[in-house]
């Protein structure tokens, strides 16, 4: 489905941009950087002084250490651009408090927990939200197994399979490109109030 014709009229004012790198770095080892830039298309006025059409109001990074299993070994940040020098970047090493994370387990929530409010930096916050897919993504078909695995021994599902709509276990989507792991019966026979599928990870 495409989306709606855009007005003539419409001008842009604002991009937000973010980019999520990850980079394998040696057995079993992982760095996962992300970088927030907002920029606007007109001079802005703010408390701190003018800034410029097309210069960074925030340009911001958040970099992680992690393992295979997901892991936070290690978390850093730093802001090179802000509304507000001196005090914006006045967060010192809380970004810190990442790790020991594990990006599938409950990691939005505890990111919340930790980092959420007065705590940290707005932006820097709401970017860690969108790592745990984006890691997701980087392994797929390296460290995760994402393929069919019923032409293999391996008792295995692929990792993706009842993670979204599209994957549900009694879909057609996996009926067609993962039948092995199909559970259309299954599904059926246990009812309502009963589930076959395996015990979901909260991010």
């Amino acid at each position: 489905m495409a989306l709606p014709p855009a007005p003539p009229e419409r001008q842009l004012k604002h991009r937000r941009s973010i980019d999520v790198a990850v980079y394998a770095c040696g057995p079993g080892r992982w760095e996962v950087e992300a970088r927030l830039i907002d920029v606007k298309t007109r001079d802005y006025p703010l408390a701190s002084g003018l800034r410029r059409a097309g210069e960074p109001v925030h340009d911001m990074r958040l970099r992680l250490v992690i393992d295979e299993q997901m892991n936070i070994l290690a978390a850093n940040a730093c802001t090179d651009a802000m509304p507000y020098p001196g005090h914006c970047d006045a967060y010192g090493e809380v970004y810190g408090r990442l790790v020991g994370l594990n990006l599938m387990q409950r990691f939005r929530q505890q990111v919340k927990e930790r980092l959420g409010g007065m705590q940290g930096c707005t932006h820097l916050t709401e970017m860690a939200q969108v790592l745990p897919t984006a890691v997701v993504q980087a392994f797929a078909g390296e460290v995760l197994d994402t393929q069919e695995s019923g032409q293999s021994d391996s008792d295995q599902q692929p990792f993706q399979i009842d993670r979204c709509h599209a994957l549900r276990a009694d879909g057609e989507a996996v009926r067609i490109y993962y039948p092995r792991w199909y559970r259309a019966e299954a599904s059926a026979a246990a009812g309502p109030q009963t589930s076959t599928r395996p015990p979901q990870t909260s991010t």
